[in-house]
């Protein structure tokens, strides 16, 4: 193993371990994350519950476990959205060009006009909040980024020679850019892809802190 990959390995495992306990929740022996206990209010660590109680008396490692589970998947689904429109428009943008990169790529840079914070608020004050809302907010906001690295990388791929292979054997244009273009770019989609969750992740918890994410009583992570 080498060295970068072993001090990779703990914070990796511990990443794994979150996103594992958070999609066992339903599993696990857990209380009742919306289970209110008055009595409870602010309650320490116990055998009971782990990491205490809230201030309305719920069970902290509950709410925290079945928070995850709600913003993992609201940041995984839009991120996935994002990554297959924007990948298909920078395909086509990329390897036509000329008025196929007007109307693909250059059409979806006019979301990068808006500071991406204030145009999700704009969008989910007015149709509301909630998971849906906040998974086309954010598709909408991610899918120039992944439009432009595809765009980009295809723009090189294409004049290589292996494409120009692929043609003259009599390949159609979807089947160029599906088996050949695609696989030799598919690296820094993939980086992008996982930047891409990281800020979905980071903005669907603002969004909630601020009301306008996921409706309480449902928890998550921007909500605690």
């Amino acid at each position: 193993m080498s060295p970068n990959l072993r001090r990779l390995l703990p914070s990796g495992l511990v990443l794994v371990t979150i996103v594992l306990a958070c999609a066992a929740a339903p599993l696990l022996p857990l209380q009742d994350p919306l289970r209110m206990e008055v009595a409870g209010r602010l309650a320490l660590p116990s055998a009971a519950h782990w990491l205490g109680q809230d201030e309305f008396g719920r069970d902290v490692l509950a709410r925290l476990l079945w928070g995850g589970r709600v913003s993992l998947a609201v940041s995984f689904t839009a991120t996935t959205i994002a990554c297959a429109v924007g990948v298909a428009l920078g395909l086509v943008g990329g390897y036509f060009r000329g008025a196929s990169e007007l109307i693909t790529v250059r059409l979806v840079d006019i979301v990068l006009c808006f500071p991406p914070l204030l145009l999700a608020l704009l969008v989910v004050t007015l149709l509301g909040p909630g998971a849906q809302t906040l998974v086309l907010v954010l598709s909408v906001l991610f899918i120039p980024g992944f439009a432009r690295v595809t765009f980009g990388e295809v723009l090189t791929a294409r004049t290589l020679d292996y494409v120009e292979a692929s043609r003259a054997l009599g390949a159609r244009p979807v089947r160029v850019m599906a088996r050949t273009v695609l696989p030799n770019v598919a690296g820094p989609i993939l980086v992008q892809y996982s930047l891409t969750l990281a800020a979905a992740l980071l903005l669907e918890s603002g969004l909630s802190f601020l009301g306008l994410g996921v409706v309480p009583p449902e928890p998550s992570w921007g909500l605690m």
